[in-house]
């Protein structure tokens, strides 16, 4: 729906604009290689494998959080079940 103006978008979705328009700062520049998402993703200065993969494993859980809010948000926007 690329190239739709946002008022047609909304109205075609049943968002009010102020919606879109907060979702779009929110959620509009995300991307995999985000930093905001991946910056404590890494082995650590001290080589500590297990810990590295836990916090590794903590941040994949907090986006995969934020990817089911995000989702759960557009479809109850949607009306999809």
């Amino acid at each position: 729906e690329a190239g739709l103006p946002t008022a047609e978008l909304c109205r075609k979705h049943g968002l009010s604009p102020a919606t879109f328009y907060k979702l779009k700062a929110r959620y509009g520049g995300m991307d995999l290689s985000d930093d905001r998402h991946w910056n404590a993703i890494g082995p650590r200065d001290n080589g500590d494998a297990a810990e590295a993969a836990e916090d590794e494993n903590a941040n994949l859980k907090r986006l995969v959080a934020d990817v089911m809010l995000y989702n759960a948000v557009l479809k109850d926007l949607l009306g999809k079940p």
